[in-house]
């Protein structure tokens, strides 16, 4: 993923992988172009011109075949166009091409067989056409999903972000506890305390991109900071881990801590009043996990905790929780949800061994081993994620 334009002191930046080509893969959504040219030989595959402006939409479909194929999709139009290749009965998709640009033509790679299909266009700024419909008589065609719309999305969005306050309140809680024990001067018990209010926040990611520039606040790093670690900017659950683990003493710790606190009830008080965009649920549930192998698995956020893999722990959790509210969408749309989720309680299970009475192994105390076994798990999570994320990005289909 790309990350532009965004605050680089916050360990999680989210950013939009803007799609170009998309066919259908183990039953979802998922970013695919076929690599070989038009005419590469006797075993390259067939393509078709299409047109796909309003007034002559899958114009140029004319001879079906089953199988494997690509059409090029040409905007002969001033405007871009978002174009499906559908069931028009059930309106199932088969494949997707977002953006295509005035003028210009792209590709779609698909795997058709016994049934009907059209396509279907949706320029800019204007209301969507589907074409001729062309039946298939044999064969075996790809997956298909029903198009999920931002209405889909409202009741999961709505039921997350109530979640949500619940979980701002904890964090209040435990920030507070942790404030209580840095003003007595009891630093054995700050640091005790450190880590469950941290891991309460941590699992709200989904929510980060709606928190704004609270979130640098509360979860920022001294990346780019000109004094680094002693810059008065590094503010946060990082610079109060910082003094805990580097002999900082309680007075010096009393103002972080007081204005972490103060951060978080802000946060809460807020939330009443914030509305998260439905649109984005799907791709939260990725992004989380994305980056905690960017920041966390690197060790990128550890100011001497020694913590990142509770955290991976905790956004493990969080990203359960976005599933858990998107699970009546895709139990009908996602094929491969079953393996995901059984995925997900085994990484648990892989997570949890790293911890013992409360302590968790510090990411340098990994053998190369168990490095390359979290590695693998959390990177293959990711890969799952996305196709969760192209599956739930709503689609206009009027």
């Amino acid at each position: 993923m790309v990350l532009s334009g965004l605050d680089a002191r916050s360990p999680r930046p989210w950013a939009v992988v803007a799609v170009v080509v998309v066919c259908l893969v183990a039953g979802v959504l998922a970013l695919a172009r076929d690599p070989r040219p038009a005419h590469a030989g006797p075993n390259a595959l067939p393509h078709t011109a299409v047109e796909v402006s309003p007034s002559r939409c899958g114009r140029g479909w004319s001879a079906p075949v089953p199988g494997v194929q690509v059409f090029d999709l040409r905007n002969p139009t001033d405007g871009s166009a978002e174009v499906f290749l559908e069931d028009p009965r059930s309106r199932a998709v088969y494949g997707e091409v977002e953006d295509i640009g005035p003028g210009t033509t792209r590709e779609l790679t698909v795997r058709l067989g016994r049934g009907s299909y059209a396509f279907k266009c949706v320029p800019d700024d204007s209301d969507a056409v589907t074409g001729p419909t062309v039946r298939v008589t044999r064969g075996r065609s790809g997956p298909a999903a029903a198009p999920v719309t931002e209405h889909d999305l409202i009741p999961p969005a709505l039921a997350y972000q109530k979640w949500i306050g619940g979980g701002l309140s904890d964090v209040v809680r435990l920030t507070t506890r942790l404030r209580d024990a840095v003003d007595g001067g009891d630093l054995a018990a700050a640091r005790a305390d450190w880590l469950p209010a941290h891991l309460e926040y941590e699992r709200l990611g989904a929510a980060y991109d709606a928190f704004g520039d609270a979130d640098g606040a509360v979860n920022g790093t001294d990346a780019g900071l000109p004094g680094g670690v002693h810059d008065k900017d590094f503010t946060g659950f990082h610079r109060i881990e910082y003094g805990l683990w580097h002999g900082e003493s309680a007075s010096g710790l009393r103002g972080p801590a007081d204005g972490l606190v103060a951060s978080v009830t802000a946060l809460r008080d807020d939330w009443a009043q914030t509305r998260m965009d439905p649109a984005q649920l799907g791709l939260r549930a990725h992004e989380i996990l994305e980056n905690t192998v960017q920041f966390e698995l690197t060790g990128r956020t550890d100011y001497g905790s020694g913590s990142n893999l509770a955290t991976a722990r905790a956004n493990l959790d969080g990203t359960v929780q976005v599933m858990t509210r998107l699970r009546p969408l895709l139990a009908t749309r996602y094929a491969g949800l079953p393996a995901l989720e059984s995925e997900l309680a085994r990484v648990a299970g892989t997570l949890d061994a790293f911890e013992h009475d409360g302590t968790w192994t510090p990411l340098g105390k990994l053998g190369h081993r168990q490095r390359e076994k979290v590695d693998a798990a959390l990177g293959d999570l990711v890969e799952r994620l996305a196709s969760v994320a192209t599956l739930c990005d709503p689609r206009r289909t009027v």
